[in-house]
């Protein structure tokens, strides 16, 4: 009898607390800017920062909740596919701004 496989196998998935968590944080972040923004209650510079690490802040949420990447085994793929593509991002958008921004002909 062949015994590597003598180990259960793990589900991989969250349980419904969890993902009840993570629906409530989700949209706790997700009225906070709301909020924010429909009552002006912040000049523009302060909302828009606060809107940005709310954004990141809820980009982890979905990670560690619903996407469980806190919980993935190594090799960790999952977490470095995420990093390459988050380089990619990162890359692109801070090319295109750099572009538009210094490659202006001047008249």
């Amino acid at each position: 009898m062949d015994n590597h496989n003598a180990e259960p196998h793990q589900a991989h998935g969250g349980s419904l607390k969890s993902y009840t968590i993570g629906f409530i944080l989700s949209i706790v972040l997700t009225i906070i800017p709301l909020v924010l923004v429909m009552n002006h209650m912040l000049n523009t510079t302060a909302t828009l920062v606060i809107i940005l690490l709310i954004a990141v802040l809820q980009f982890a949420i979905q990670m560690i909740f619903f996407m469980h990447i806190k919980e993935e085994q190594k090799p960790r793929y999952n977490l470095m596919a995420l990093i390459l593509g988050l380089v990619i991002l990162v890359t692109i958008v801070s090319g295109s701004i750099w572009i538009m921004t210094y490659n202006a002909v001047a008249h």
